[in-house]
C-alpha cells in the first residue's frame, strides 16, 4: 500500500483553511502524510492547523500530521520546503481553499497506481479538477481537460491538468525544485521537469477515474493574470522552443477571440 504525501501551503488563511482540512480529514484512505506549511501567519491559521493536527492524531491511526510555521520568500518557496519535508511514495500539492472532492479521492490514486504497467510506479497520477467558490459551490469545470495519455509534450496545449489533480511520485518530485524566478507559473515548469523525469526513468503517467481536486476560483494566477501569462510563455520557449511557443499562443489567441464572438453572437439571438 502506497503513501500519499499532501502538502498545504497557508499565510494568512483562517478564513478558507477549515474546508481543506475537513476533505482530507474525511478521506478513507489510511496511508496518509499531510504537511502544511505557514509563511509565519498572524491570524488563526496555525492555531487552526495545530487544533487539526491533534484530533487527526486521536482519530487516525497510521496518519502523520506535521505544521511548520516560519517566515518564507512567498508561495513557490513555501513548496520547496514542503517537497523537502514529505516521506510517502506519491506528493501532491493541496493548498487553502483547496478541496479534495470525494471521501474515497486518495483511494483512486492508489488504484491509478495499482494498475500500473509491467510493475512500474506511474511518474505520475492525474485526474479532473472543477472550480468552486469561496462556499465550495460548483462553478464550472475545468476548461482545460487531462488527456487519457499525458506526457510533458501535453503542456504545450496548455496547462492540461491542474496542479492540485497532479500526483507526482516524490522520487523523481525531490529531483527537481520550484523555479524561485517564477512567481505565478513555477507549477507549471514544475510539472514538466517531473514528467521529463519520468520519461527518463521509463515510467508512464496513469490517468485516475473521475475528479480529483476542487480549486477554489481567484487564486494568486487568477489575480496576477497578466504576469503569469508572460511567465508561462518564457516557461513554454524554455521547454518547447520559441517557434512552437509563438504557434501555441497565437492558437490560444484564436479560440479566445473566437470564443468571445460566438459568446455576443448567441447573446444578440
Amino acid at each position: 500500500m502506497i503513501k500519499i504525501s499532501l502538502v498545504t501551503i497557508t499565510f494568512q488563511a483562517a478564513g478558507v483553511l477549515a474546508p481543506t482540512l475537513e476533505s482530507v480529514r474525511r478521506q478513507d484512505y489510511p496511508m496518509v502524510e499531510h504537511v502544511i506549511i505557514d509563511g509565519a501567519s498572524k491570524d488563526a491559521t496555525v492555531a487552526m492547523a495545530e487544533e487539526y493536527r491533534r484530533s487527526v492524531a486521536e482519530e487516525k491511526l497510521g496518519w502523520e500530521v506535521t505544521v511548520v510555521s516560519e517566515p518564507d520568500k512567498g508561495l513557490y518557496d513555501a513548496m520547496n520546503k514542503g517537497l523537502r519535508r514529505v516521506t510517502g511514495d506519491y506528493v501532491c500539492f493541496l493548498n487553502a481553499g483547496d478541496r479534495l472532492p470525494d471521501a474515497d479521492t486518495l483511494l483512486k490514486v492508489a488504484e491509478a497506481v495499482d494498475r500500473g504497467e509491467d510493475g512500474i510506479k506511474p511518474s505520475v497520477v492525474y485526474g479532473d479538477t472543477d472550480i468552486i467558490d469561496a462556499d465550495g459551490h460548483f462553478l464550472r469545470h475545468r476548461h482545460l481537460s487531462p488527456p487519457d495519455l499525458l506526457t510533458w509534450r501535453s503542456f504545450r496545449q496548455g496547462m492540461l491538468v491542474c496542479h492540485q489533480a497532479f500526483y507526482a511520485r516524490t522520487d523523481l518530485a525531490k529531483r527537481v525544485s520550484y523555479d524561485l524566478r517564477y512567481r505565478y507559473s513555477a507549477d507549471v515548469d514544475w510539472c514538466i521537469r517531473v514528467m521529463k523525469e519520468g520519461e527518463a526513468a521509463g515510467a508512464p503517467t496513469a490517468r485516475a477515474e473521475g475528479l480529483l481536486a476542487l480549486y477554489l476560483s481567484e487564486g494568486e494566477t487568477t489575480r496576477h493574470h497578466k504576469a503569469s501569462l508572460r511567465e508561462r510563455f518564457d516557461v513554454m520557449r524554455r521547454h518547447y522552443g520559441l517557434p512552437a511557443t509563438l504557434i501555441m499562443h497565437l492558437s490560444f489567441v484564436w479560440r479566445a477571440v473566437k470564443g468571445r464572438w460566438r459568446g455576443e453572437k448567441d447573446s444578440q439571438q
